[in-house]
């Protein structure tokens, strides 16, 4: 489990091809990661891996078939720059939103709007995905931690501050480019609630009324 605050941006030094899947080594650069324990997570622009060789400077992890399918990290190559972020510890403030590392699919940037000194993003996210988003909302894009500022159909805005573009793969952000997302947990558990037998007392209208379903 994540909390979507990046602790900085690694670079892939290498890239293997392995019968379809990938093992990559990614260098931590300045990201306050430290080293981690073979066996371990981590969460790699907002898909969580498991570390397979570690060093101070630098691990490696394998990537599946699927995740190379369902994420990004399928279409990213040598010197390609990653979010990191290490799993919470139980003791650790839960300074963004619960986070499994579990991307729910991918997205695309459309607009990126100025404002003041952050810049408004805009995303379309696939159709399934969109009931999942609210306006106040949480979601996580490449694994980081933001607030839905206003929903459209199948897109979505979020406000992002100098510090985050700074510390993120998101100062990097262009139009078209596409990027992971994971909608909020809490809303995926709504919904099954909706629906279970147990919860008559929750349905469409309550989630509707709570920002966790629309129309669209």
């Amino acid at each position: 489990m994540f909390s979507g605050i990046v602790k900085g941006v690694g670079q892939i030094l290498a890239l293997q091809e392995l019968g379809g899947d990938q093992r990559w080594v990614v260098g931590v650069g300045d990201a306050a990661i430290g080293t981690i324990a073979i066996g371990g997570s981590i969460a790699v622009s907002g898909a969580c891996l498991t570390v397979t060789e570690s060093h101070a400077d630098r691990f490696a992890a394998d990537l599946s078939t699927e995740t190379l399918r369902v994420t990004t990290l399928g279409s990213l190559g040598i010197g390609a720059r990653v979010n990191l972020e290490l799993p919470l510890r139980l003791a650790d403030p839960l300074d963004g939103h619960l986070v499994t590392g579990h991307v729910d699919g991918v997205g695309k940037v459309l607009e990126l709007t100025p404002a003041a000194r952050s810049t408004v993003i805009r995303i379309e996210v696939p159709e399934a995905l969109s009931r999942y988003i609210a306006q106040k909302g949480s979601v996580a894009v490449d694994g980081v931690s933001l607030t839905v500022n206003a929903v459209r159909g199948h897109t979505f805005e979020v406000n992002v501050i100098p510090h985050t573009q700074a510390v993120t793969v998101i100062g990097e952000y262009r139009r078209g480019r596409a990027v992971n997302i994971e909608v909020d947990i809490i809303a995926r558990y709504i919904e099954r609630l909706g629906g279970a037998e147990s919860a008559p007392g929750v349905g469409l209208e309550l989630l509707k009324q709570h920002g966790y379903a629309h129309e669209d």
